[in-house]
């Protein structure tokens, strides 16, 4: 790992974490140091996930990691299936235990008979890639170890895979999409993997009638679900206004239905009138309009089809992650591994409209404008649940620092 600056990149193991815990009735159990369940949990706060008797940890002594001692993890399991008999622990590898080798899938199995709540284990410990790996691994497994075959039909119950908490303002955005598809289609949610979601949800998540794939890390928990339960999916969020009604179409598509006409109305009327939008670069003399974005791929790819309804170019389109999650991604979105790279972009921009996070923010010059679209954050926190960066809605509130952006072009 290379010198950072600012704030690394989350491991793998982070992305686990973070999206086990916004499954309710369950407990992770963390094999290893306290130190690092301390700087899990600081970051599980900035992110909103409630933890409380919700994360563990072990702790290990040089005992234990020397001798490959499982005596602490044996009592915690116990002693947490007793006091608190959540429907499922999640064990989860911390990059002590990883390193030593501790076979957790093999403790989870022999504890099984032992303890009431279901026992699943996860491995890796922060040594297979960044959280974008993490948060693929965890939903598949989820899909794989907890949802039923024989779950009922729910008809007008659609699945969301790929809802991250580690997304700028995904609860927003997670409001935001239940509000379009009951406008739709007048349908509910099921199971949101990972997002105010619970055990149950999960397991009869093969009644549903459609799974909205919202990231590529989701896909292969997808494409399981349809497998094994016959629940057929439609890849892609929506972003933008004219996103938003091809997101929508498409869905209506599979489900052999049709979008409710007053919604797809409302949304065409906004395309027509940001139409005056893509005049702009033809009224001004100089300082022509031009984006960066930087965040989660599926943020930038989105967002960055917003900027085209606008007709302002998009400079450079920065992913926050790796990108071996992805089979085809978009050859113009660039994961930089190097923090000097996009240090060296950012101080290079010139009266651009920057949406990106916090640490972007300290490096751009005076003359261009910020809008946060992306975590970590570094001021302030996250408290509204209406204000979304997907759908209609979010679009409005883009376009306000659109609007502020222009004021600062001759």
């Amino acid at each position: 790992m290379s010198l950072c600056r600012f704030l690394p990149t989350p491991s793998d193991r982070m992305g686990i974490l973070w999206s086990l815990l916004c499954v309710e009735d369950s407990v992770i159990v963390e094999y290893g140091p306290a130190g690092t369940t301390h700087y899990s949990m600081s970051l599980f706060g900035e992110l909103g996930i409630d933890q409380q008797n919700r994360l563990f940890s072990t702790h290990m002594s040089e005992d234990d990691v020397v001798m490959g001692d499982v005596s602490r993890l044996e009592k915690a399991l116990i002693e947490i299936d007793e006091n608190y008999a959540p429907k499922v622990i999640f064990v989860v590898a911390s990059s002590v235990s990883a390193v030593i080798g501790s076979d957790l899938r093999g403790v989870c199995a022999y504890m099984q008979e032992r303890v009431k709540a279901r026992l699943i284990a996860f491995e890796q410990g922060g040594f297979r890639g960044d959280y974008s790996i993490g948060i693929k691994e965890a939903y598949h497994l989820l899909i794989d170890e907890l949802a039923r075959k024989d779950a009922p039909k729910k008809p007008n119950t659609y699945n969301i895979l790929g809802m991250s908490a580690g997304v700028y303002r995904s609860a927003s955005d997670l409001n935001e999409i239940k509000r379009l598809m009951r406008e739709a289609f007048g349908m509910e949610c099921g199971a949101c993997l990972c997002l105010e979601t619970d055990i149950g949800a999960i397991e009869a998540c093969g009644g549903a009638e459609i799974s909205l794939v919202l990231r590529d890390e989701a896909l292969p928990a997808a494409k399981l679900l349809e497998k094994r339960c016959g629940v057929p999916m439609v890849a892609g969020a929506p972003y933008g206004y004219k996103g938003t009604l091809d997101w929508l179409n498409a869905i209506a598509e599979k489900l052999g239905r049709r979008v409710n006409p007053v919604l797809t109305g409302e949304l065409q009327k906004r395309m027509g009138e940001n139409m005056s939008y893509r005049m702009v670069g033809l009224m001004l003399k100089e300082n022509l309009p031009n984006v960066t974005i930087l965040g989660d791929y599926m943020t930038v790819k989105g967002l960055s089809g917003l900027m085209e309804e606008l007709n302002f170019p998009v400079t450079h389109k920065i992913c926050a992650h790796c990108l071996r999650a992805y089979s085809d991604p978009d050859a113009e979105i660039q994961y930089l591994p190097d923090e000097k790279d996009k240090i060296n972009i950012m101080r290079g921009l010139d009266h651009a409209l920057v949406l990106a996070d916090d640490i972007a923010k300290t490096l751009i010059p005076a003359n261009c404008t910020f809008m946060r679209v992306s975590s970590p954050l570094v001021d302030g926190a996250v408290i509204a649940k209406h204000m979304p960066i997907m759908g209609p809605r979010g679009a409005d509130w883009i376009l306000e620092s659109v609007e502020t952006y222009l004021q600062t072009l001759n």
